[in-house]
């Protein structure tokens, strides 16, 4: 049997197990969230389109995929994904200006020997193209701390009816402030562990250390990392607000009728 499909066999059995129908729909969510990447990258190749714009509506689609397919729609999906948006468009500007000025787009020398072969001259704006691929690597970090923030925050509400939207706000940062270290050292160590090969290469080559900070390779996936990390710091205030807000209006709606 061939060892991705045995893998994957098992990943369904335990998110089954222990998930049950939501364990399930995770498991079909991996794949469809594939496909979208997959659609994306596909469309990115056409010189005439936009890669900013293309990976805001593929965002927007994994988003949806991942909060409304998994936890179905309710408040604390819908304030979730309002949320996510606010976050990916603000963090999409600022992320396609830091590509711009640090020049991190394109390939790195160390990988030039593998790539000569073949024609650069794509026609494909690839400091958008970089915007994109950072944009796409912090999605679901931002997606997951969403609706690890509103869905304990409509708890709260659910349990204190009449607390206020301040109070509520200011619970939600609470929450927010427990998972934010942990969220941003499970994006290091991701990253870094899958370029744990590059880091060895670079000690063969007997890189100094200022050699490695000024890669390009090295620098754009700090920069990846940084730029995730900005990202969840962005949608724990955002998140906590639009949910208090929605709460706390729908509260004051209902008590009017």
């Amino acid at each position: 049997m061939n060892v991705l499909l045995l893998l994957a066999i098992i990943l369904f059995v335990l998110m089954i197990v222990i998930g049950g129908r939501k364990g399930a729909r995770s498991f079909i969510s991996l794949f469809l969230n594939f496909l979208v990447v997959m659609f994306a990258v596909w469309i990115m190749t056409d010189p005439h389109t936009n890669p900013i714009i293309l990976t805001i509506i593929a965002c927007t689609i994994i988003s949806s995929i991942n909060l409304f397919y998994i936890n179905q729609v309710n408040s604390k999906t819908i304030t979730a994904f309002i949320a996510t948006i606010v976050t990916i468009i603000i963090l999409i500007i600022f992320i396609y200006i830091i590509t711009k000025k640090a020049m991190i787009q394109g390939f790195g020398e160390e990988e030039v020997d593998e790539i000569s072969i073949f024609s650069l001259y794509l026609g494909v704006d690839f400091v958008k193209v970089g915007a994109a691929v950072i944009i796409m690597s912090t999605i679901g970090a931002i997606t997951d701390v969403s609706i690890s923030i509103t869905s304990p925050m409509r708890e709260v509400f659910r349990h204190h009816p009449n607390i206020s939207q301040k109070d509520l706000f200011f619970s939600g940062l609470t929450i927010g402030r427990d998972i934010l270290g942990s969220n941003t050292n499970t994006l290091f160590f991701a990253f870094i562990g899958g370029y744990m090969g590059l880091l060895l290469w670079f000690k063969d080559l007997s890189y100094s250390f200022g050699q490695i900070a000024n890669s390009k390779v090295f620098s754009a996936e700090m920069i990846t990392i940084f730029c995730a990390g900005i990202g969840i710091a962005l949608i724990v205030p955002i998140a906590a607000w639009i949910n208090a807000f929605y709460l706390v209006k729908r509260r004051e709606k209902a008590n009017t009728t």
